[in-house]
Order: C-alpha cells, then sequence, then structure tokens
C-alpha cells in the first residue's frame, strides 16, 4: 500500500476516537465548572497534570519503547510487553515507598490515596494500550479511547453531579474508567497471553530501558514545560485565578483533534518507514500539509474562542469567572500549536533511537518556562504564565526544527511558518486586547489565513497521491 494512503487512513481511524473522545471531553469541561468551585476544579487539574508527570517517571517511560520495540520485527512482541509490565511493577513499587510525602502537600495531601490509585491503573492502561497499538490493532485501541471517555462521562454523572463526590469523585471517574478499560483490552487483545515470566529476556529489557531512560526527564520537562505554571499560578496568585487559568487550556486541547488522531498513525508510520531512501522527502511532504492545518485550526479557535468559552462556562451568572479564561486563551493556543509542532519533531528521535536529543531539547522548553513564570507571573498573573508557556513551547520548536533535521534532512518552508505565526500572533493580541472592531479583524485575518494555507494544503495532497496529469500514484516510489 502506498505509504501516504496508509498514513491517512490510520489517521482517519484515530481521527473517529480522537474526535469523538474530545468532542465527550468538552461537554465534561461544562460538567465540572457547573458543578465545582474554582477551587476544587483547579484542585482537580492540579491532580490530574501531577499524574500525567507521574506517570512517564513510574512506568520508566515504557510506553514510548513497547511502540518503538513492538513495531521492529526483529524483536519477539510478547517480549517487549512482558519486559514493559516487569518495570511498571518496579516503578509502582518504589513509588509506593513515596506515597507518604504526597500526604504532606497542602494542596492535594488528603488525596494521596485515590491519587496512588489514579497513577497506578492510568499506568497499567498505558502500556497495555500501546502494546494493542504496536501490534497494529488501530480500531481496538480507537475504541478504547472512545469508551474510556464515555465512562468517565457516565462516572461523573453518578459521582459529581449524583452524589457531589467532588474532587474525589474527579479522581474516581478515571481509576475505574482506566479499570474497565485494562479489563477489556486483556479479554479482547488477549493480553494474557503475551505476558508471562518465561518471556522475560533481560538483554532486551536493558536495551529497552536504554533507551526510555533519558524520556523520564523528558517528560518531566515537558511536565515543567506544560503544566507546572498551574503550581506558579497557584502559589504566586491564587487557587481561584488557577482555576481560570486551567479553564484556559481546555479549548487548546481541541488543537489535539487535529495532532492526536494523525501523530498516532504517524508514529507508526515513520518508524516502518525508518530505512525509506525517501525518508527526507516523506518528512517534508507530510510537515508542510501538518503545519498548514495546524495554523488553520488554530486560527479558527482563535476566533471562537469567546462564544466556546461561554458554552463552556457560562456568563457568570452562576458566580463564577471561568469565562474571563478567553482573554489569555489565544496565547495559550499558540502554545499548543507550537508544542504540537515539536512532537512531530520528536518522531525522528524516536526512529533513529535519540532520545537524548528529545531530552537534551526539552531542556530548553523546561529553563525558559520556570524563568519566565518567575519573571512574568508576579507582574502579569495569568497573562504571563500564558506567554511564558507561548515562549517556552517556540524555544524548543526553534532549537528541535535544528537538531532533528541533523538526523533526518527534509525542507522546511520558513517564510510559510513566519508569515502564519504572526497571523496568530496578531489574532491573539486582538482578542486579548479587545481592540476597535476586534471580532471582524479576527474573522478577516482567519479567511486570509485559510486562503493562504488551503493552497499550499491542496498542493501538498495532490503531490502526494497523484502523478502529474491527475493519474493516482502505483506505488511510494512511483
Amino acid at each position: 500500500m502506498n505509504k501516504y494512503k496508509k498514513l491517512l487512513g490510520n489517521t482517519a481511524i484515530f481521527g473517529i476516537g480522537s474526535f469523538l473522545s474530545k468532542i465527550i471531553g468538552f461537554f465534561l469541561t461544562a460538567l465540572y465548572t457547573h458543578n465545582m468551585s474554582e477551587g476544587e476544579f483547579s484542585t482537580a487539574e492540579l491532580i490530574y497534570s501531577t499524574v500525567n508527570m507521574l506517570v512517564p517517571v513510574v512506568t520508566f517511560s515504557m510506553a514510548d519503547a513497547v511502540i518503538r520495540f513492538g513495531m521492529d520485527k526483529a524483536y519477539d512482541r510478547r517480549k517487549v510487553f512482558t519486559a514493559a509490565n516487569a518495570a511498571l511493577l518496579m516503578g509502582m513499587t518504589l513509588f509506593m515507598l513515596f506515597t507518604p510525602l504526597v500526604s504532606t502537600n497542602v494542596r492535594i495531601g488528603k488525596y494521596s490515596f485515590v491519587l496512588y490509585l489514579y497513577c497506578f491503573f492510568c499506568c497499567f492502561r498505558q502500556i497495555a494500550s500501546q502494546y494493542v497499538r504496536a501490534r497494529g490493532y488501530v480500531k481496538l485501541f480507537m475504541a478504547d479511547g472512545v469508551v474510556a471517555v464515555f465512562n468517565q462521562l457516565i462516572l461523573n454523572l453518578i459521582l459529581i453531579v449524583g452524589l457531589k463526590l467532588g474532587v474525589t469523585g474527579y479522581v474516581l471517574s478515571f481509576v475505574i474508567s482506566d479499570c474497565i478499560s485494562i479489563v477489556w483490552l486483556t479479554l479482547l487483545a488477549r493480553l494474557d497471553k503475551c505476558i508471562d515470566t518465561r518471556f522475560f529476556d533481560i538483554d532486551l529489557f536493558k536495551e529497552m530501558l536504554k533507551f526510555s531512560a533519558p524520556l523520564i526527564p523528558t517528560y518531566v520537562l515537558w511536565w515543567v514545560t506544560s503544566a507546572s505554571d498551574r503550581w506558579f499560578v497557584v502559589e504566586m496568585v491564587g487557587e481561584t485565578e488557577n482555576g481560570i487559568y486551567s479553564i484556559g487550556y481546555k479549548l487548546p486541547n481541541l488543537i489535539l483533534l487535529v495532532t492526536t488522531m494523525f501523530y498516532q498513525a504517524w508514529q507508526m508510520s515513520s518508524i516502518e518507514e525508518r530505512d525509506s531512501k525517501d525518508l527526507g522527502k516523506f518528512y517534508q511532504n507530510v510537515f508542510g500539509a501538518y503545519s498548514s492545518v495546524l495554523f488553520i485550526a488554530a486560527a479558527g479557535l482563535i476566533m471562537l474562542v469567546k462564544p466556546l468559552t461561554m458554552v463552556l462556562t457560562g456568563d457568570g451568572s452562576n458566580g463564577t469567572h471561568f469565562y474571563e479564561a478567553y482573554l489569555f486563551t489565544p496565547i495559550l493556543i499558540i502554545s499548543m500549536l507550537f508544542q504540537c509542532c515539536c512532537q512531530f519533531l520528536s518522531s525522528i528521535y524516536s526512529t533513529r533511537k535519540r532520545s537524548l536529543n528529545s531530552l537534551f531539547t526539552a531542556l530548553v522548553a523546561a529553563v525558559t518556562n520556570v524563568v519566565l513564570n518567575l519573571i512574568l507571573i508576579k507582574k502579569h498573573g495569568m497573562w504571563g504564565a500564558a506567554i511564558a508557556t507561548a515562549c517556552s513551547y517556540f524555544a524548543c520548536f526553534a532549537v528541535r526544527l535544528f537538531d532533528a533535521r541533523r538526523l533526518i534532512y527534509f525542507r522546511v518552508n520558513y517564510i510559510r511558518l513566519i508569515v502564519n505565526t504572526l497571523i496568530v500572533v496578531i489574532m491573539a493580541i486582538l482578542v486579548g486586547t479587545e481592540a476597535k472592531l476586534w471580532v471582524l479583524w479576527v474573522i478577516l485575518l482567519f479567511l486570509i489565513c485559510c486562503i493562504y494555507n488551503l493552497g499550499a494544503l491542496y498542493k501538498t495532497i495532490k503531490r502526494i497521491l497523484y502523478k502529474k496529469g491527475g493519474k493516482p500514484r502505483i506505488s511510494a516510489n512511483a
């Protein structure tokens, strides 16, 4: 099969799952904001972001190793899965010893037990779902994501709306949902047949750990970049403001509708095509189309940011101020845009097994983020945090664009990148300052962004799928 068509096919499958998951997740946010105070929502978001940081540490980032080694025919997949779970058991045992330290935290200490359960089952589910994807069961992987978020919706209605359990109900919804996912993935993919002590290979375990170990601090650094600003806002501004700031992240996450469905398919394609002679051309064509779609999606979200935020939070008539998040959300949308570009480039490090490069470039983002948070939040509050996050992701993207292309070279249209960046930055400024006639100007800039990128997108797709004269390509190298 044409590698481009296979990429598009997998993207479509992942896209269905991602779209349904994000739509349900969108309604979940509305449920939280209407049934939790700013302080409760702030605490819930802190627990969520903390567990996201802990998972790669506790699992030794084995989920990445499962994809990289599980898709490589040189390795026995059962041995890969067994090694990953062995690492997970080690990590969870060590984490259990440090659980009492979590209870000393003023913000989330009283939720330490459910936090441990959340982390425990989240880790197991992540390893299981990535192994299913590595085996090529993309439809099952997609279905698991949809079922999981649907389960969370039902559980939140019961635990938060019905039983009024607040933060505890929020966390338990993840725990129970992950348990259900683990059970049904095991039954449908027969994961119980793929894990056994006789499949444990110490040499493979060491090789996987060598690949994944540098990713542990990498994920921690990404957490510093993407989530530490919420801790800075809590400590330097207040819990109420952090609740509002957390809402600002919800709309940017809709860009993951574009990237999650694509990156999951792209990661598989880049590994499968790692020895292709025209790999650089493959990256060039795909990145051109990918970045165009990203900028259109970001511009569209910025244009709709105010009404969408009102849908999520209401107009403040319930006594909350969540709706104020729309003012700085465009800056976080730009942050997400460059985070997605960084993620695309990380596939090069995975394909070439260069985990250390991923670590060093993530360090650039983390240091930039911490320094700017300390400088900007005290003076500009939530605005400072948003600007610091945007600057840190852009810095990482700039470094990765230079570094990753030394491993797999592909051409980049810098003029297009600069023009697109200027368009979304101007749109963010117009929304944030609510300048005169800002709505009309933002709509105009969105249309300019669409016209500017759709032409390039069409040419890229035409170049990928067709020969001159309009006849479909016969093969990837035709």
